[in-house]
């Protein structure tokens, strides 16, 4: 095999009981459907790599020389409810690499088979959510917002049996920052088990946050990152789905597309998942959800501190600051969406009163902040009262700004990955068809850029495109 993946493990080397040994299940006849050329090269690996070799890797078929694969330890609140033990049911680390930048970064198959910690489950994935993950987190990548990211998808040639029937069964390979998660530390802290609790604190801080010194020092760095990244979800309009601790990684990055959606009508409390059935995880619960799920990891961390009642008072204090970090990122993003720099309290009060109207008008999110990057305000503020009071003190306060049309047009993507888009993508796919897939992926490459061609991925769906319910998949 001439594929050549420069391979440079770490994870593989902590103590046995943080992650399990674990072999991709052999393909009955894998089909490579798609890979990134551009981040393999970012990876190290050739450009010269043949088809079906690159085939074989991402598909399970083969594990290249260099990989140690591994599936990962992880407990986890899913849906608030604690579960001590899940782990990589239906993912395989196959190994680590230095890419071409000098950042040290997972390559993970998902969808390969039974783990040590499938508790029961097949450990497979199915063609739908592959080409959701790999369109999704490679559009939240051009949009600049924190993201696992997709490497290679290939069909395995066999079918699973999922609750939409009988549908081929496919492999994601996706590439991360780490796969470490809050999940990971509750793994070690609900057994009591400091040692490996520290082990992984060590391994955390120098692979993410080298400058943090304490257990304190990286709670502190892993709040900052989320909270620049939930305020990022925020300004697109996306909805994780299941924001459950072992869906929260440390590294501040998206991870684990499931149930995932973009907003179309904007709504605060629009929930797509078919799992989240309360609305846990609505729109504007992931605020208060990160703040939780960063609580969880504060807990864990409480165990390596020798004085328990004054690290209890400290860690506290840090997490309850994290509220007011989110919203200052968040009016700093959707001020950047209204064309202000630096805003101030008169500016969040304007954010947040074109919200109401959008809400009120039943406006599409992507399209109305769209449409304010030309400088014209939105039709739907002459239904309303004060309407035209907003949209002189906007233009009145744009006066103030040195370049407002091109920071909109930099903060405000012109296509996301449309739900009733993704929708028929999936529904073409599973006939053979993916000249959706590409051309989705292509138009998604440079979002905030009107394309010729691409009108199809700007338009909100019409009331029978409407999709009300995003699924899993597992």
């Amino acid at each position: 095999m001439t594929t050549l993946v420069p391979f440079d493990n770490s994870y593989a080397k902590l103590p046995d009981r943080m992650h399990s040994a674990s072999l991709p299940e052999t393909p009955k006849s894998p089909e490579l459907l798609a890979y990134n050329e551009a981040l393999g090269a970012e990876l190290g690996i050739s450009s010269a790599t043949p088809d079906a070799d690159l085939m074989a890797v991402f598909s399970g078929k083969i594990v290249p020389k260099g990989s140690e694969p591994i599936s990962q330890a992880y407990a986890g609140h899913q849906f608030g409810n604690f579960v001590p033990s899940l782990g990589d049911g239906r993912a395989v680390l196959l190994g680590e690499v230095i890419d071409q930048a000098g950042h040290r970064r997972d390559i993970q198959l998902k969808g390969s088979g039974r783990t040590a910690f499938s508790r029961g489950g097949d450990g497979k994935a199915w063609l739908g959510p592959v080409l959701r993950e790999y369109v999704v987190s490679e559009a939240m990548h051009h949009m600049g917002i924190p993201t696992t990211r997709a490497l290679g998808a290939a069909l395995t040639g066999t079918t699973i049996v999922r609750a939409e029937g009988g549908v081929p069964g496919a492999v994601l390979t996706r590439v991360a920052s780490s796969h470490i998660r809050v999940g990971t530390f509750q793994y070690f802290a609900t057994r009591r088990d400091t040692e490996a609790l520290r082990a992984l604190l060590d391994y955390s801080v120098a692979r993410h946050y080298p400058s943090s010194s304490t257990p304190l020092e990286f709670l502190k760095s892993v709040i900052e990152r989320q909270a620049k990244l939930v305020a990022k979800w925020l300004g697109v309009g996306f909805i994780h789905g299941v924001m459950n601790t072992d869906n929260t990684s440390i590294s501040g990055e998206t991870i684990d597309y499931g149930p995932c959606a973009f907003m179309d009508t904007y709504h605060p409390a629009t929930v797509y998942s078919s799992i989240d059935r309360r609305g846990r995880y609505a729109y504007m619960s992931q605020p208060d959800i990160i703040v939780w799920n960063i609580a969880q990891l504060a807990s864990s961390l409480l165990l390596l501190e020798s004085d328990q009642e004054t690290a209890i008072e400290v860690y506290t204090n840090a997490v309850n600051k994290m509220p007011d970090l989110i919203a200052r990122e968040r009016t700093a993003v959707f001020a950047a969406k209204l064309g202000i720099v630096d805003p101030d309290d008169e500016d969040t009060a304007l954010v947040e009163q074109l919200l109401q109207f959008m809400m009120n008008a039943q406006a599409d999110f992507t399209n109305t902040f769209n449409g304010l990057s030309t400088g014209t305000p939105p039709i739907f503020l002459d239904d309303f009262e004060d309407g035209h009071a907003w949209n002189s003190n906007w233009q009145t306060r744009l006066e103030t700004q040195s370049d407002p049309i091109a920071l909109m047009q930099a903060s405000n993507p012109q296509y996301i990955p449309r739900n009733h888009k993704i929708e028929e993508m999936i529904q073409r796919a599973l006939v053979g068809d993916l000249d959706m897939f590409s051309k989705m992926g292509k138009v998604l490459e440079t979002p905030f850029t009107v394309q010729n061609g691409a009108e199809e991925f700007a338009l909100q769906p019409k009331p029978e495109e409407e999709i009300e319910a995003t699924f899993c998949g597992t």
